[in-house]
């Protein structure tokens, strides 16, 4: 072959093609996922509408713009974007007191917000979240999608209660005979054909609301292009932003654990913000990852790509214009076992059995129950996160400033004193450390070796310049000896500068 045939642009294109495209099998599990998610995503997006007070269509737009833009321009390959509860929980009051003009601008405005904190490396501040708080956090998104499953299981005809324990049965059972077809849309199938034939009367997906008959047309949001209107939408628009990159980022994490596989944090965070512009510019309520979808779509129907991501969206819109009247048909008791299902898959059961319970640190415990509190409390996924993270620092703190250790070894001749520190000091440390010198009875040359201990901050210097004024007032030296490099070069910049006299 010659050299020219190598670098042509058809070898390139072949050459940057994925493997999985020349796969049958890998075809097969993405386009079925990618069916289960879309019937999945129907009732969801409804609910969500209603949630943010729009029209059942605009949810539905939004959760199809939302995941064929993230298929391209997202970091984690099979994770499903969509329309929200946190978002439609941030924007209902704006909708509800400006318009939905106001919403629509205030969702494009919330994308470019996210682009531009994806730039600056939002992205990092992953690396900062515990592992307690990681698994406080799957454990309440469990909680949370069991919860929303309970209204479609109270005050229904008796009916309902057998389908959905027949559909898990499917669930459980079925894919011991084969895995070639996804048991969660097997069980939607047979319930719905149960119920259709046999003409039994139960709630549908139809009754959430009607669904549309149209593609989304793309258009500017109306309303005034003032000042007045950038204050009005900033606040709401920050808020979704930072919610949904926090549930997006998160969600991502997870996805990575489970496939065992890295993703691109901030290309997330920037494709995100590109899909919610483009969704504010087709009249959609904009929206983020959807950890229980992307749970079914990874979890429980093995997908891996962004081909399944990119046909949920499609499927969504062929499923809602063209299949409306047999969509409408699917009971929901057939997606409340789908989501029952993912809660059990989903929930880390490891973490609350007695013998890990015995072996897990209190503090660690801790973290883990108030991430799940705050999240089941408030519905809110990012207020349990960011609880669960500070209490963890406040845990770690606390623990730390307990390590750092003061001992004094005395001269025989008793003319000098030497002080070793040992540990780390940082504001929650060095506010004991003042206490632990016997200024009175000491002898005149007082020596603190801190070969063994680091300064983190500017609390600490002040406290070994503290020191230094009580034994100077009583007309002794101290000697600060064995810093390392970082210590000293902070020590050096502050010492002396910290107090005004």
């Amino acid at each position: 072959m010659s050299s020219a045939s190598l670098t042509s642009p058809a070898a390139r294109l072949r050459a940057l093609r994925p493997n999985w495209l020349s796969d049958p099998k890998v075809w097969r599990t993405e386009v079925l996922a990618g069916l289960v998610v879309a019937l999945a995503l129907i009732p969801e997006a409804i609910s969500f509408s209603i949630i943010a007070g729009v029209d059942p269509a605009v949810g539905l737009f939004a959760s199809f713009t939302m995941a064929v833009v993230i298929s391209i321009v997202g970091g984690r390959r099979a994770m499903i974007s969509a329309a929200t509860g946190a978002v439609a929980l941030v924007t209902a009051p704006l909708n509800r007191e400006h318009g939905f003009g106001y919403l629509v601008a205030a969702v494009i405005l919330a994308g470019v917000f996210q682009i531009a904190l994806g730039a600056l490396g939002i992205a990092k501040l992953m690396r900062f979240i515990p592992r307690s708080v990681m698994v406080g956090f799957v454990n309440a998104l469990a909680i949370l999608i069991f919860m929303a499953q309970v209204p479609e299981m109270h005050d229904v005809p008796w009916p309902v209660y057998p389908l959905i324990t027949g559909g898990l049965a499917l669930m459980v059972y079925f894919p011991k005979i084969t895995t070639v077809i996804p048991a969660p849309l097997v069980s939607i199938v047979i319930l719905t054909v149960i119920t259709v034939a046999a003409g039994i009367a139960v709630p549908t997906v139809g009754d959430k609301g009607a669904l549309p008959s149209s593609l989304p047309v793309p258009g500017l949001p109306d309303v005034p292009y003032t000042l007045d209107t950038l204050t009005t939408i900033a606040p709401y628009a920050f808020a979704m932003a930072l919610v949904g990159l926090m549930e997006s980022l998160m969600t991502a994490k997870l996805v990575d654990d489970i496939t065992d596989t890295h993703s691109s944090k901030t290309r997330e965070s920037i494709g995100q913000g590109i899909a919610n512009i483009v969704t504010g510019f087709f009249g959609g309520m904009g929206g983020c990852a959807m950890i229980g979808q992307t749970m079914i779509n990874v979890k429980v129907s093995g997908a891996r790509t962004r081909l399944s991501t990119f046909l949920a969206g499609v499927f969504l819109m062929v499923l809602c214009i063209v299949f409306g009247p047999v969509v409408s048909d699917i009971p929901m008791a057939a997606l409340v076992a789908v989501m029952v299902m993912v809660c059990f898959a989903t929930f880390d059961w490891h973490s609350i059995a007695p013998k890990t319970l015995k072996r897990m640190p209190a503090g660690e415990i801790t973290v883990m129950v108030v991430t799940v509190a705050c999240v089941v409390a408030t519905h809110n996924l990012a207020i349990g996160v960011v609880a669960g993270s500070i209490t963890a620092m406040v845990i770690f703190a606390k623990r730390v400033a307990h390590l750092a250790e003061v001992t004094a070894a005395p001269d025989p001749d008793n003319a000098s004193v030497v002080y070793s520190v040992t540990g780390e000091l940082f504001f929650a440390s060095s506010n004991d450390l003042v206490g632990q010198f016997n200024y009175a009875t000491d002898p005149d040359k007082i020596v603190i070796d801190l070969s063994k201990a680091h300064i983190w901050d500017a609390s600490s210097v002040a406290a070994l310049d503290a020191i230094e004024t009580k034994y100077a007032q009583r007309g002794k030296t101290v000697q600060i000896t064995g810093l390392n490099d970082p210590s000293a070069d902070l020590h050096g910049k502050l010492t002396g500068e910290l107090t005004s006299h």
